[in-house]
């Protein structure tokens, strides 16, 4: 299995990583990471990680299994990821100068290791809370993203896990696109204006 991917850049200050959603890999949101970092004036390197265990239908991987849920294997899948994170060589840029980004169930993920590393930011796409999730004070700024038309995880999920980082007074942002369970170009756009507006010097 290919544990990550990843775009290298000489010049880079900032850091990118993306979690994938279930049944993907870690190929599946390069392309997104490249479309967000496009021509801003400060450089990123790009990570994208492979979830560790293979999906039931035999391609792809998963983070823990969905159908049916196995939350009890959430908090291991956790400190799993979060040894990872820490494992990589972030030799010039540390994690308070990366930006993670996860999508569906590696939204979920990111939601989680939120609590544990501070981040510059967190982006969770099409993403939900697991049922046990607790947030933290000092929790990066999260910014959660959601098709108005998602069949697979209602947009109800986000709402739901922005209304949780509320009432824990956790710096969030909500904001839904046209769209499905899917990466649209407005949601490049929202995410490319917030990474240019919130996080570049």
């Amino acid at each position: 299995m290919t544990e990550l991917l990843s775009l290298n850049s000489e010049s880079a200050t900032n850091r990118l990583v993306l979690l994938h959603g279930w049944g993907a890999d870690a190929s599946d949101l390069l392309p997104f990471g490249k479309l967000l970092t496009e021509g801003l004036k400060d450089h990123f390197d790009i990570v994208s990680l492979s979830a560790p265990q293979t999906h039931p239908s035999g391609s792809g991987r998963q983070w823990y299994p969905l159908y049916p849920h196995e939350w009890e294997q959430v908090p291991n899948a956790v400190i799993d990821l979060e040894k990872r994170l820490n494992n990589l060589c972030f030799k010039n840029i540390p994690l308070k100068k990366t930006l993670l980004f996860g999508f569906s169930q590696g939204g979920a993920m990111a939601l989680e290791i939120a609590t544990r590393i501070r981040f510059k930011g967190v982006f969770a796409l099409s993403s939900y809370p697991h049922p046990e999730w607790k947030p933290v004070k000092e929790m990066p700024p999260i910014f959660l993203c959601h098709g108005n038309m998602d069949q697979v995880v209602p947009r109800f999920a986000s709402q739901k896990t922005f209304d949780i980082l509320l009432k824990n007074g956790v710096n969030s942002e909500l904001f839904f696109f046209d769209g499905g369970h899917e990466i649209t170009n407005d949601l490049v756009e929202y995410c490319r204006g917030k990474i240019k507006k919130e996080f570049l010097s």
